[in-house]
């Protein structure tokens, strides 16, 4: 199908796995529908996902079903946030624009050393890599320093397109009147802040290849007893974490927002961040509000599973606390001081978010159809 004359002006878009309508494709698929009219814009969706897409009434294709193979290799362009499956070959004349998923903290692709996934090997993860980054035609890069990592761990040579990434651009155009229909939407009453717990998988615990372990380390009791008179704890899990957590106890106090499509909504309307190694907070950071880093397990983390790229302790826009009694005691001293103030978090925002100015989709747009 790949040899038959391309649909100049078809686009197709995944997210994660053809199992989110999020990210940066999403980003860029409602930007080119407002202003690329001329365009025919398409989705690739597992099936898990189909009733998300027909809620969001999103043109779409099942992936892997026949239409499927009769149309994505005809596309002109590929929008895509992660890779694709390695027996998939990019056809002749295809463009294909990788956007990836966020600015690195932990170490990525080749310049990990050692890979501790179940079923991976390392010199297969890093081949892999190889193999699909010559697919690329276009990298999305947020900022320089992302720029010359991802050459580097990626070992990718084509074209990168620097311009911060597209799924911020609403960090910095929302109204206030979006986080009302935001709390509306999640049953939070208007008179309470939000809290977001947004940790990160660990690659050593697991279940099975792609299903990954994770326990609280911070008991949501004392949590309740010390915060839910004035907040609530929206709690997201990484899409590779596996458990299905009960808050059944804390109605009304704590959601578990890890299946709510696309954590924008969830950035705009939380007044303070909890997270560890999640990229997460390279965005978040982007409005200016608190950040509080619980790396209960640090010198694991950073000495065995994955490595850094920057020194989290020097550069972090926030405190890294270890324990439940640091965290609580963080976050009430972080609620009472602001940010802006912070020559740490001023420093922070100016190596990492300098492109992040509300244009960063029409650039990238642009960019690839050029």
């Amino acid at each position: 199908m790949g040899l038959l004359p391309k649909k100049r002006k078809l686009v197709m878009f995944e997210s994660f796995h053809a199992k989110q309508y999020s990210d940066n494709p999403r980003a860029i698929y409602e930007y080119m529908k407002e202003h690329y009219k001329e365009y025919q814009l398409l989705w690739s969706v597992d099936k898990q996902a189909i009733k998300l897409f027909e809620e969001f009434q999103v043109p779409y294709i099942r992936r892997f079903s026949i239409k499927w193979f009769l149309t994505f290799p005809r596309a002109k362009y590929w929008v895509n946030n992660v890779r694709l499956p390695g027996w998939m070959p990019k056809p002749q004349g295809t463009v294909y624009v990788q956007t990836w998923h966020g600015t690195p903290l932990k170490k990525l692709g080749l310049d990990i050393e050692e890979i501790h996934m179940p079923g991976t090997k390392t010199d297969n993860y890093k081949k892999n890599f190889i193999n699909e980054s010559q697919n690329w035609d276009y990298l999305v890069s947020p900022n320089p320093y992302s720029t010359e990592i991802f050459k580097r761990a990626f070992h990718y040579n084509g074209d990168v397109i620097e311009s911060g990434y597209p799924r911020n651009d609403i960090l910095t155009t929302h109204s206030d009147a979006a986080i009302d229909e935001i709390k509306q939407k999640l049953g939070i009453p208007h008179n309470k802040k939000i809290m977001l717990y947004a940790p990160t998988w660990r690659d050593n615990e697991f279940y099975s290849k792609g299903k990954y372990k994770f326990k609280f380390q911070f008991d949501l009791d004392n949590w309740k007893k010390e915060f839910g008179a004035e907040w609530v704890l929206l709690t997201r899990m990484h899409y590779l974490v596996a458990e299905n957590f009960d808050f059944s106890t804390h109605e009304g106090i704590v959601y578990d927002v890890s299946s709510y499509p696309d954590i924008r909504d969830l950035y705009v309307s939380a007044d303070l961040l909890i997270t560890d190694y999640s990229s997460v907070f390279f965005d978040y950071a982007i409005l200016n509000r608190p950040i509080v880093f619980f790396m209960y397990d640090l010198a694991t983390y950073r000495d065995q599973l994955r490595g850094f790229y920057i020194d989290i302790e020097e550069e972090a826009p926030g405190p890294i606390v270890q324990t439940e009694e640091e965290l609580f005691d963080a976050i009430h001293e972080l609620v009472r001081f602001n940010v802006d103030t912070n020559p740490k978090f001023k420093s922070f925002i100016n190596k990492f978010s300098s492109l992040e100015d509300g244009h960063a989709t029409r650039r990238v747009v642009q960019g690839f159809l050029k």
